[in-house]
Order: C-alpha cells, then structure tokens, then sequence
C-alpha cells in the first residue's frame, strides 16, 4: 500500500490510534501506540523508542532507536476489547540505529539479510509453518477432542472468531483442525515468501491469544504444556524459488523423491548444522520436553519421504504440480521467535548449497523401534543448554546472528537455563524428600 492508500482506509474506518508493533530476540510483540495525526512523521523520520529496554536491544549508554512503519504491512484491527474502544490500526515495524542504518539486533533484520543472501544466490525463500496450540479454561483443557474430532460448541466459536480475524489480517488460512491433545488445535496458512509468513506467525500468536482471552480462555503456545500430553510443534514447509524464473529450484521430474540436486544439498546443509538450529527453533527449556519418544516429534536427524517420525520430511504432492515440491521440517516449536528460525534454517540450507554437502540416506522405517538408531543414531539436542553449546560452537550460525544479536540471545538464553537448573520442582520433592 501506498500513503495514500492508507490515509483513504484511515478516513474511512475512522481510525484515531495506530499501533507501531516490532519483536524483542523472542518473538514477543511490542508496540508503541500513536495518534493518527503522527503518521506522515512515523513514516518519515520514524517513532523514537529506549532500546535498553527491550530484552536483548542495546545497553543503557546506547539506549537510543527508532522504529519506521512497513507500509505493506498495515491493517486495521479487527479485534477490541471492549465496545468503547477506539478504532485502531497496526504497522509491523523495522528498527533503525540515531544514525539511520539498519539495528542489527532486530529479529526483523536478521531474516531480511538472511534473505538478501539467499537473493545473491538466485534464490527466494518459501515457508509454510503449521502453528499448534492449546486453549485452557480455568486452568483445564478446554475439551476431550482428538485428532480431527469435531469442534465442541465453544471451540468452534472462539476458532471461527479467530479465523475471520486472521483473514482481515490478509493471513489466508487454509485449514483449522483439531489436533491429538485434549484443547489443542492446529493453524495451518498458505505457503509464502518467508518474511510475509514471519509477520504472519507473530500476527496470529497475537490474534489468538487475544480472542481467547475475550471468551476468559488461555492460549499457550508453550511447546509442552500438559504432563503426558502431546506437544506442540511449528512444522515448518520449506522451499527455495529461482529468483528469475520463479521456478520451484527444489524440483526434478526425474529423481524419486521428485528433488532436485539443490534440495539435497539444502537437507545436507540443515542436518549438517540442525543442532545449533535447534537453539532458535526450539528456544525454550520447554522446548526439549516435547522432542521426547512417543509423541511424534523428532529425536534422530534423519530423513525420508511420508516418514513422520523422520526430522526432515518430504511430502507427497499431487504429480505435475512442481511448485509443490519441498521438504518439511518437523522440530520447530511455535515459542520460536520466527524471523530467528527462518533466518537460520534458510542460511544452513544455503551452505549446504555452497558446500554441496550430501545427505545421509533416507530412512523409511519407524525410526521410534529402529534398534540401530536407538543405538547409533545421531539425535537432536536433549536440552537447551546442549543447544546453546552447539550455538555457540556453529559460526555460520553466529554469522547469520550477528556479533551483538548472538551475544544477547546466547546470555539471556543462558540466563534461562541457570535459573531453570537451580530450581527444586515438585517431582523432585516427591521424590526425593524422605527417600535421600
């Protein structure tokens, strides 16, 4: 959209607030809410925030950031709180040093250099992510459903509401379904460019958790919030186009799997660097509760074609239909924040490409019962503190960081660790207490 454009909308929906949003190094959402009447300045000199404020930003002695609307981005929020509330419209913003140079400690940033490099190479980026959830009532599962199950009466409302509104978002949904665990559901959107879908992700955690919290239900995208329960993952559909023909570069008619040679090189390069990848897809202590036996989520870094219990999957798609070629990556969590994880998925499959790093080979098997790997098999970090260390060890994965960016997360990563490992849970109280 062009200013003009956006000033008609503004007229004509009578919009009085706008809400400058942008992403601290987790994925949370901050805003700055102005009056309409400082739009024209927002978008030429930009809105001035303290950056050593927000988790990972700058130090004190270096506080000073703006932030500049994205134009494309603009939308009016479907969502109130209450009837007396204003009408108001939402930018999602780029953050910018006094200077007027790009902050490269924005999350925002880091996926757009990411991208720049994939450019350099003839490539873009497709992403397609499958965003699981829980809904809670008064602190207990919000129904019995299963797999597909239909939608009780309550559910049905609150995922109805949350569809229409994602739409007015410009997010197309492509399907909404029940998913395994008792209150848990499932958002799937349509495959895009990897920066349109970042915006996405943050958009519909926003979304959702603000109509559930409408109808007095919690939303958690925690990726293992019930003891015994499945997790919650963020499987992440992934692709790369040829910049100038818009050929899908992940495609050949000839292969068996339907893969081109670049493909093969980008899963080599993604398990090649998986483990340091995990300190960004699966960020949380949390997170490593959920790739455990018996859930469906990944443990081995392995691939295959239609093997869900593989990391890396290929999917079926319907023959001749070439755009639909790519690879599912099954470890994602959606606690991620998505411009980090798209950023480093991206730049580890393009080593793969530099290097021409070849794949191990496909497994077909349940890799659950395969005694060999159970025995010999490589596996995903266990803990984030394992995936911190294998951070810290990667330099491509510094690289697409950055110097100041790395050092925030890794230390506020680090951070969560030392405050989880000195905590005494209450398993360790029934456990332990008489006993020891």
């Amino acid at each position: 959209m062009d200013v003009d454009q956006i000033w008609e909308e503004i007229n004509k929906h009578d919009v009085k607030y706008l809400s400058m949003q942008f992403s601290d190094i987790h994925g949370t959402v901050k805003e700055i809410v102005i009056p309409t009447d400082k739009l024209d300045d927002a978008i030429k000199y930009g809105v001035w925030f303290d950056g050593s404020s927000i988790e990972g930003f700058t130090r004190i002695q270096e506080s000073d950031l703006y932030i500049k609307p994205d134009l494309d981005t603009f939308t009016i929020l479907p969502i109130k709180l209450s009837d007396t509330d204003e009408t108001t419209a939402r930018f999602i913003c780029d953050t910018f040093n006094p200077d007027g140079t790009p902050f490269f400690g924005g999350p925002r940033h880091v996926l757009k250099e990411a991208l720049n490099k994939a450019r350099e190479m003839g490539f873009t980026y497709f992403v397609g992510p499958e965003v699981e959830f829980y809904l809670f009532k008064n602190g207990s599962s919000l129904d019995k459903k299963s797999y597909f199950d239909i939608f009780p009466a309550e559910g049905f409302t609150v995922l109805k509401e949350i569809g229409i509104a994602l739409k007015k978002f410009g997010i197309d949904v492509e399907a909404i379904h029940h998913e395994v665990g008792r209150g848990q559901y499932e958002i799937d959107f349509r495959y895009s460019d990897a920066l349109t879908i970042a915006d996405q992700v943050i958009t519909l955690k926003y979304v959702v958790r603000r109509i559930a919290s409408l109808h007095g239900l919690t939303a958690s995208f925690m990726p293992k919030p019930v003891y015994g329960a499945p997790g919650s993952g963020m499987h992440t559909h992934m692709s790369l186009g040829e910049a100038t023909s818009g050929d899908n570069a992940f495609y050949n008619e000839e292969d068996p799997y339907g893969l081109s040679e670049t493909a093969y090189h980008f899963i080599g390069g993604l398990i090649e660097h998986i483990k340091s990848v995990c300190a960004l897809t699966n960020p949380t202590i949390n997170s490593y509760k959920r790739l455990v036996p018996g859930y469906e989520a990944p443990i081995y870094i392995v691939w295959g074609s239609m093997n869900r219990s593989a990391l890396i999957r290929i999917p079926r798609w319907f023959k001749g239909k070439k755009s639909s070629a790519r690879l599912e990556l099954r470890n994602p969590d959606p606690s991620c924040n998505p411009y980090l994880a798209f950023a480093a998925t991206l730049i580890a499959g393009l080593d793969g490409i530099k290097k021409k790093i070849t794949p191990p080979d496909p497994v077909e098997e349940n890799v659950y019962v395969s005694e060999k790997l159970t025995q010999e098999g490589e596996h995903l970090p266990t803990t984030l503190f394992e995936a911190l260390q294998h951070l810290r060890n990667d330099p491509l994965m510094k690289d697409v960081l950055g110097e100041h960016l790395f050092e925030r997360y890794y230390n506020s990563k680090m951070r969560e660790w030392n405050e989880f490992s000195v905590q005494v849970t209450e398993w360790e109280i029934d456990k332990y207490l008489e006993s020891a």
